[in-house]
Formats: structure tokens, sequence, C-alpha cells
């Protein structure tokens, strides 16, 4: 893709371009380059960073876009915590709801396949958005970044994201159509998908990993990222 994120970010200086112009725009194309930087630097020399070495205040400027994902089988991954952005989009708390609920149902393998590159390759994923406008709901683009993580026992189940749009959301929920996409191999040269694995591998009932939410400046020093106890 032409305007990609990973490719702005290696020709520009870590700061990259998304649809519009303008300052807020550009401070969001720096939020995006500060996402990606952070993932860089918790690899400490690895492929992929471990979940447990990512920090929510390492990501602060993107915390209410931000979530962890859990792979539960190929092409599906679940939300373990989301931001309030994403709930807000979908007028309801997502956390626990597959990441393919925000996108419309026209897409969803086309995200699935994507996602069977980002766990298996792995690769990093930047996934360019649009929902339709109608009556009470503003045309949207927005922009979905994906970054691997090992859980603790060292697989590659996890993943870190973004999902940043403009405007307000409207009525709701919102839904997605992929406009674009891009699969960055982590430490491969072959662009070869790797062979999904069985659904023996993945345990959909593992507990939900424990989080201190980390809390913003601004807004009232509100927090961003909500965490709901479950039994």
């Amino acid at each position: 893709m032409s305007d990609s994120f990973f490719s702005q970010t290696a020709r520009k200086g870590n700061i990259v371009h998304l649809h519009g112009t303008g300052p807020a725009r550009r401070l969001r194309d720096q939020d995006l380059a500060g996402f990606l930087d952070y993932w860089m630097a918790m690899r400490k020399g690895a492929d992929v960073p471990r979940r447990a070495d990512i920090d929510p205040r390492g990501m602060s400027p993107l915390l209410s876009e931000a979530f962890i994902a859990e792979r539960i089988a190929p092409g599906l991954a679940r939300l373990r915590i989301a931001g309030m952005h994403l709930s807000d989009l979908m007028g309801m708390e997502v956390r626990g709801m597959p990441l393919s609920a925000l996108i419309e149902p026209q897409d969803r393998d086309r995200l699935a396949e994507l996602l069977v590159d980002l766990f298996d390759g792995p690769a990093r994923l930047e996934i360019g958005l649009t929902s339709v406008g109608s009556f009470g709901r503003p045309p949207l683009t927005g922009r979905l970044v994906i970054l691997p993580l090992r859980s603790d026992l060292g697989d590659i189940s996890r993943a870190v994201g973004c999902l940043v749009s403009d405007g307000p959301a409207g009525r709701t929920p919102r839904r997605f159509t992929i406009t674009s996409s891009e699969v960055v191999r982590i430490g491969a040269t072959s662009d070869a998908a790797a062979a999904p694995l069985t659904l023996d591998a993945y345990r959909a009932d593992q507990p939900l990993d424990p989080v201190i939410p980390a809390r913003v400046r601004g807004n009232g020093d509100r927090s961003h990222l909500r965490l709901i106890e479950t039994d």
C-alpha cells in the first residue's frame, strides 16, 4: 500500500501520515509511531516482546484506543483488555468480544487470514479501515495496527494493538470495512504463510490477564483503560 504506516515510519523518521491534515492529525501520526517504537523497544533483542513486558504507561498517548488480544483459534482473537474508544465505537463493553466484532461481516474472513499471518508469521499488521456514514452516523476512516506478543508460556498467542479513527462515532455500533492491509514479517525473508495451528493448541477458557489500569492526564484524569473484574 502506498501510505503504509510501517513503510512511512521507515522513510520519514518515525512520523507517519493518516488521511487528512492539520495539527491534530499529525499528533495522532506521531502517537502511532511512538506505539510502534515502544513495541520495538520491548523486544529486548528478541523477535517478539513478552506480554508481561507491556506496560500501559509506555503507550499512554493511545491508551484509550489500545487493546490486548488473545488468540483462541486460527484466525480468531478475543479482546482481553480494551480502551474506552473501542467501547465507544460499539456502544457497549467490548472486553471478551472477538476482535472481528469491529469489522463488517463481509470482511471478517479477510481479517481472519491477517490474524493467521500475525501469529504464525509472526508479523506486524497495519489495516486501513472505513465506516460508511448514514443517518446519525458520520463517515469514519481509521487505522488498525496489531503487533504480536508472547504469552507467559512462550507461545505467540497474544497481541497488542490500537484502533485510531477520526471524528465522533455517532449512533452505535460502528463497524468497519477493510480498505487496505500490510503484513510485515518479523525475522523472516519469505512471505509464505506458516501452516495454521490446530484448535487443540488453544484454550479459550484461560483466565484473563490481571492488569492495573493506568490513568492518563486530561479529561479530568479519567482512566481510559477500563478493567472489569470477573469471577
